[in-house]
């Protein structure tokens, strides 16, 4: 979410201030690509995991306060619910036995703080959205204390003048209003960072852009919002309208979402942050009293506090991150196309298979993007969103096929190319790309899961909607804990 912002109101000459601020922020940025003044040694990944807490009775737990009190460690930090809760997974290497060290590390993480949340009453949940959340539990008062979230809250709907409007026709039909941005606390998501050179970065982020279709069609564990089943990943759809900052008559001129796809592949990173300027009113005007100017020239490295705060404001499925650690300025390709869970091995799993397509796309000779339209890879975006794993997709060459059957055939040998450039040992890419291609031959993943275990809760079991919803969150919390792969779960 960016940066920490304190209370406080903002008046017109703040926002007068800040436009300013943030162009010349853009100015600084680049001169500083033109001069390459970026970290490119040893590209590190990263990861970032966003979870729910709920209670004895499988219900959403408004504890995050006292779970992190009762956890103590920085790397868990609040989110926007009250019973949401985040993991910032320290950035390493891919080479070797990275990702095994991802998985091992991450588990260990979740298994020790899930312990301590049961102390006050929580436990740790990993899913895209959770089954038995409802509108009592969005609401003002299940934000969290960060004042930021207040302020987001009421920057949003300063600017749309009205209750949000939420419509999601699936398998099922959900059309409620909102007078709070919390139901984007219902979204928890995994996030994927990837460190590359200004030169690289283009074609890495249209590689991701390419791919964020595929990713959530295999990745989907988002089927149900509201005791309704809609998109197999419904936080798509429920991200976008529950911050979206536009009326009706707004959209109908064409201003862009702040949740936004994109329009075009690029060919630098400095596109995408101009068009944040271009295209984006600030939601938080804060300014912060660093020179960037001045800084660069006397040989320093500024931090652009007003572009990365803006940059946090507009939240794109591929984000570019510019961030400075140890005094060294770097970029990085933010990925958060994927729902949390359903498991940390799975979650792992998904990362192989995304560090390993991309490389191996950014590197090819004939650039997927000149075969495709923009548009394409939209398009399969919200397909693969609505119908998950059982999605029909568009590829060059290839035409329209199952999502599936593209993925065995081209994408998971590109995948294993990719890992094999980045030094993942043989082992481990195969361990992890091989429950990649068990989900495309099983065709199960969390959401077809979950629903193929909703289903049968209510027809076998002739469970009501609410109580079976409780007992697909209670079996998915068992299973979860178990590492077993998705593919392996059985239905209850």
């Amino acid at each position: 979410m960016g940066e920490e912002v304190g209370v406080q109101t903002f008046s017109r000459q703040d926002r007068v201030r800040y436009r300013d601020k943030v162009r010349r922020c853009l100015d600084v940025f680049a001169e500083m690509l033109r001069e390459s003044r970026f970290d490119v040694d040893r590209p590190m990944t990263g990861l970032e995991i966003e979870l729910n807490l709920v209670d004895a009775e499988s219900m959403p737990a408004m504890r995050n306060s006292d779970v992190l009190r009762a956890v103590a460690d920085p790397s868990f930090q609040t989110e926007l619910g009250q019973f949401n809760v985040e993991i910032n997974v320290a950035p390493r290497r891919l080479a070797g036995t990275g990702t095994a060290e991802f998985e091992e590390h991450v588990r260990a993480s979740l298994n020790a703080a899930d312990r301590q949340a049961r102390t006050v009453g929580a436990h740790l949940v990993m899913i895209g959205i959770l089954p038995t959340v409802r509108p009592e539990h969005l609401t003002a008062a299940t934000l969290s204390a960060n004042p930021r979230y207040a302020l987001l809250n009421e920057q949003i709907f300063a600017a749309r003048g009205e209750d949000l409007r939420i419509a999601i026709n699936g398998v099922e039909r959900l059309a409620v209003t909102a007078d709070t941005i919390t139901p984007e606390a219902a979204c928890t998501s995994t996030q994927f960072h990837l460190q590359v050179s200004p030169g690289q970065f283009a074609d890495y982020w249209n590689a991701a852009q390419a791919i964020a279709g595929v990713q959530v069609a295999l990745g989907a564990n988002s089927p149900l919002f509201f005791g309704r089943e809609l998109w197999r990943e419904t936080r798509v759809p429920l991200f976008q309208q529950a911050t979206d900052t536009r009326a009706e008559e707004i959209k109908t001129q064409g201003v862009r979402p702040r949740v936004w796809f994109g329009e075009r592949w690029i060919t630098s990173v400095f596109d995408l942050f101009e068009e944040n300027v271009r295209f984006f009113p600030a939601l938080l005007p804060v300014c912060d009293p660093e020179d960037p100017s001045e800084t660069l020239a006397a040989g320093g490295v500024p931090n652009l506090a007003e572009l990365r705060l803006h940059n946090g404001t507009v939240y794109r499925w591929n984000r570019p991150v510019y961030d400075v650690l140890r005094g060294r300025p770097h970029l990085r390709v933010e990925n958060r196309v994927l729902p949390a869970g359903p498991t940390v091995l799975d979650t792992v799993a998904n990362g192989a298979f995304y560090f390993g397509l991309v490389r191996a796309l950014a590197e090819a000779d004939r650039p997927l993007w000149s075969q495709m339209s923009f548009s394409a890879a939209e398009e399969n975006f919200n397909t693969c969103a609505r119908h998950g794993i059982d999605a029909q997709v568009f590829w060059p060459g290839l035409g329209y096929l199952p999502v599936t059957e593209l993925v065995l055939r081209r994408l998971l040998p590109l995948a294993h190319h990719g890992l094999d450039r980045w030094g993942v040992e043989p082992d481990e890419r195969d361990r992890l790309l091989g429950i990649i291609e068990q989900r495309c031959l099983t065709g199960r993943n969390g959401a077809s899961w979950q629903v193929a275990t909703l289903h049968r809760l209510e027809s076998t079991d002739q469970l009501e909607r609410p109580d079976a919803l409780r007992e697909v969150v209670r079996h998915y919390v068992e299973l979860m804990h178990s590492n077993r792969p998705v593919h392996e779960w059985p239905i209850p």
